[in-house]
């Protein structure tokens, strides 16, 4: 499918009308290396639109587990596990457990006294394998907090709990509670989903959230129904409202703005190798920014050395929709009706670029071909394929492994890869309880890096942004590897790394020091890669490749 491009070139006017403040997020990687100016004053989108919120589900909350009325699962041990917790009552509250609060209870304990309470409440939980005298405890300090929604839980950093594993209380009852469903400990289960359910909120710090969601998620893997009342997500947002959240995200956190940049100043590397500057470009768009990230390469090629090439063609290969959208790949799917994409051939008019886009839909990445993606023999192709690929199998069939081998035979002139740099969890890579505490640790890395980013505020930008991130806990196709293993495929079909220049490493080191300072950078000497990390944790890595043409001749 073609995306036309607009009838009429837009005035500068009507460029003003048409971006108003929206580009401060841009990748500013630009700065130094290609001399980009200020690209204030191009506007690709408005700003300054109502947003419909009587359209956006708010109002989603984790599936109440107070009496778990679970039926059958998905295999004989959550089956006997599901039956007899339906037959097991609640563990009774303690008896001065109302919950209006008493006058004392208004009275909420410093920030260090309640870390401290939680972190005693939590190991006496975990040390009570089948009694319920941990709940009592737990429950007693969730009241004595206060309204754990208005009780100025969030922080702006959450420093102290960011690399913490006593701060971090919420996978210490989640992590638990995945083991003893393993394991078939009925008493062990429900005593656990009873506190989750007790502690756990959509709003408030990190853990709570955590907490919310993982709740969500083990009630999801129990039940027997594919339905599942989650959060809101990309998918189920108004497409203003959608737009918004994506780009305020750009602008408060590194990310997917970090790998973004990376990419588009890999492109123009690439470029800037090529000895023939007379040929057409033709980006192959395998990821997640929905389009968020070529304004600002557009608006560099006008600047670089010979101008922009002749034709800039962009084919999109769009992510598949499932049925239940709380199992497609986290970040791939904007709403119905969505299409940003659509904005870009007006922009790069604008600019006297010569823009082409195209749009593949419903089809498989491991089946791509030259054909498929109308490739010309006399342009340079560069494939930027980010967060994307770990939804393939890596297992029978191997589709990670087909579609490198699809990729190397378009004969692109770059590949760039970027990827979160984590453990696989899917089921052949661990049981359930492993692969669990494996999607708990990327989620919190996110909701501890957005409680950051928003300053610790309410936002409901922030809750579509995890709500999307959170996908990752119901998702039988989150099967990350870390980065030697992605470094090693690539090498396996006859790609080696390429370092990322000067420019690229520059203005990325630029970037990042606009977001929080818990955020870092490493360069990779080994595997020529750049790395994200967030308080000392790896968050995702991007690499640039080329063909080995070398080994071939050998």
């Amino acid at each position: 499918m073609t995306v036309e491009e607009a009838e009429t070139i837009p005035t500068p006017d009507h460029i003003l009308d048409w971006l108003e403040d929206s580009v401060s997020f841009l990748p500013s990687f630009l700065d130094d290396p290609y001399n980009s100016g200020n690209i204030n004053s191009y506007q690709w989108w408005d700003q300054n639109q109502d947003i419909d919120q009587d359209l956006i589900n708010i109002g989603a909350t984790a599936t109440s587990v107070n009496s778990p009325t679970i039926a059958a699962a998905e295999n004989t041990t959550n089956s006997s596990l599901i039956q007899s917790i339906s037959i097991i009552p609640n563990p009774p509250l303690p008896s001065n457990s109302s919950k209006r609060k008493k006058p004392s209870d208004d009275l909420v304990p410093t920030t260090s006294q309640n870390h401290q309470h939680k972190r005693n409440q939590i190991r006496k939980t975990n040390e009570n394998e089948d009694g319920n005298a941990g709940v009592e405890e737990v429950v007693a300090n969730k009241r004595s907090t206060g309204n754990k929604k208005n009780s100025n839980k969030s922080s702006g950093n959450n420093s102290n709990n960011g690399n913490n594993k006593e701060g971090r209380w919420a996978e210490q009852l989640l992590n638990p509670c995945a083991t003893a469903i393993t394991a078939g400990n009925l008493t062990r289960v429900q005593h656990l989903l009873y506190v989750l359910n007790e502690l756990a909120s959509s709003t408030g710090d990190a853990n709570h959230r955590l907490a919310d969601h993982g709740l969500r998620a083990l009630t999801h893997h129990l039940s027997s129904s594919s339905a599942s009342t989650g959060p809101i997500t990309f998918a189920s947002t108004e497409p203003k409202f959608f737009q918004r959240s994506l780009l305020k995200f750009y602008e408060v956190s590194p990310w997917f703005a970090f790998p973004n940049n990376i990419a588009n100043a890999s492109i123009l590397q690439i470029l800037a190798q090529e000895p023939d500057k007379t040929r057409n470009l033709h980006i192959l768009d395998i990821g997640v920014s929905h389009g968020v990230q070529w304004p600002t390469l557009l608006e560099a090629l006008t600047r670089r050395p010979g101008g922009s090439p002749p034709l800039v063609r962009i084919t999109v290969v769009a992510a598949t929709a499932e049925n239940n959208q709380i199992i497609d790949t986290p970040f791939s799917i904007g709403p119905p009706g969505h299409n940003f994409y659509s904005r870009l051939p007006g922009f790069a008019k604008s600019m006297n670029i010569n823009l082409q886009l195209n749009k593949l839909e419903n089809h498989q990445l491991q089946n791509l071909t030259a054909q498929t993606i109308d490739n010309s023999p006399g342009e340079t192709l560069i494939v930027c394929a980010q967060f994307r690929l770990h939804h393939l199998n890596h297992n029978t069939p191997d589709q990670r492994a087909e579609f490198l081998k699809a990729l190397r035979s378009l004969e692109p002139k770059g590949v760039i890869l970027s990827e979160n740099n984590m453990e696989c969890s899917c089921s052949n890579c661990g049981d359930f309880a492993t692969g669990f505490s494996r999607r708990v640790e990327y989620l919190w890395r996110f909701l501890d890096s957005t409680s950051s980013a928003f300053k610790g505020r309410e936002s409901e930008e922030r809750r579509v942004m995890e709500g999307e991130a959170a996908k990752a806990f119901t998702n039988q196709g989150e099967m990350n590897e870390g980065k030697e293993k992605w470094c090693e495929r690539m090498r396996g079909v006859r790609f080696v790394g390429e370092v990322f220049g000067e420019d690229a490493i520059d203005g990325a080191r630029a970037l990042l020091k606009k977001y929080d300072s818990n955020w870092e950078m490493r360069v990779e000497e080994k595997d020529s890669c750049v790395e994200l990390w967030w308080k000392g944790q790896p968050v995702s890595f991007c690499s640039l490749w080329k063909l080995n043409f070398k080994e071939e001749e050998s």
